[in-house]
């Protein structure tokens, strides 16, 4: 599990719109709002570079921050992060309230693991494809999960596992499940590697040498005469 500190502290922010907000980022800082929970929204402002350098990490997007707003402490989840087009930089985040004992709806990272010891890699010759990167998950705060593991050991050569498949821990259900079965996506395969495939299908469309016929090798050879 990360250590990484999830502390940021924030200021309100009253100056608004567009201007205001070109002002803050000249001045490395980062316009953002907190909502949710049934309370109005507040506009604050971050440091930019501290959380730049939060965004590096996986956490940062699916765990809970701890947002200090003039001394107080909020618990939020990252909804959304807008960043330069070429820059390196961000321009504006948008922070959800926690509210302890009500369930919360984020995404999580998926962590494949035994994936070179596969039983469809190691003893079938397959190559793994990742369908999905992160999940949508419903849970109360307590058992909001780092990540989603997935364990690719026993996947054989032509084999799919699909969200229905997946090991959840406690309290965490997965949002597109709950739609009905026709939203049981795939989530990892292994498959045949490309050169065989390909191989395999220039030799289905290759034509067949065709025998000519008594008429044609008669042909032939009054012309070889």
């Amino acid at each position: 599990m990360s250590t990484i500190d999830l502390t940021i502290h924030a200021e309100i922010r009253t100056d608004m719109g567009k201007g205001a907000s070109r002002r803050l980022r000249r001045s490395d800082k980062l316009p953002a709002i907190l909502y949710g929970a049934g309370q109005e929204p507040v506009a604050l402002t971050l440091d930019h570079n501290k959380v730049n350098n939060m965004a590096d990490h996986e956490v940062f997007y699916s765990q809970i921050i701890n947002l200090v707003i003039d001394g107080e402490s909020h618990e939020a989840i990252l909804k959304d992060v807008q960043r330069h087009p070429f820059k390196p930089k961000l321009t504006h985040i948008d922070f959800q309230r926690v509210k302890r004992g009500e369930k919360l709806h984020t995404n999580v990272p998926v962590h494949f693991i035994n994936e070179e010891t596969a039983h469809g890699v190691k003893q079938e010759g397959g190559v793994i494809a990742h369908h999905i990167a992160q999940v949508e998950i419903k849970c109360r705060p307590r058992h909001l999960p780092e990540y989603i593991e997935v364990d690719v050991a026993n996947l054989k050569l032509g084999e799919t596992m699909h969200l229905s498949d997946l090991t959840l821990p406690e309290g965490v259900e997965l949002v597109e499940l709950s739609k009905g079965a026709d939203h049981d996506q795939a989530v990892v395969s292994i498959n045949a590697p490309r050169v065989e495939a390909a191989a395999e299908e220039e030799t289905a469309e290759e034509p067949s040498a065709e025998v000519p016929t008594a008429k044609e090798s008669e042909a032939e050879d009054k012309d070889a005469e």
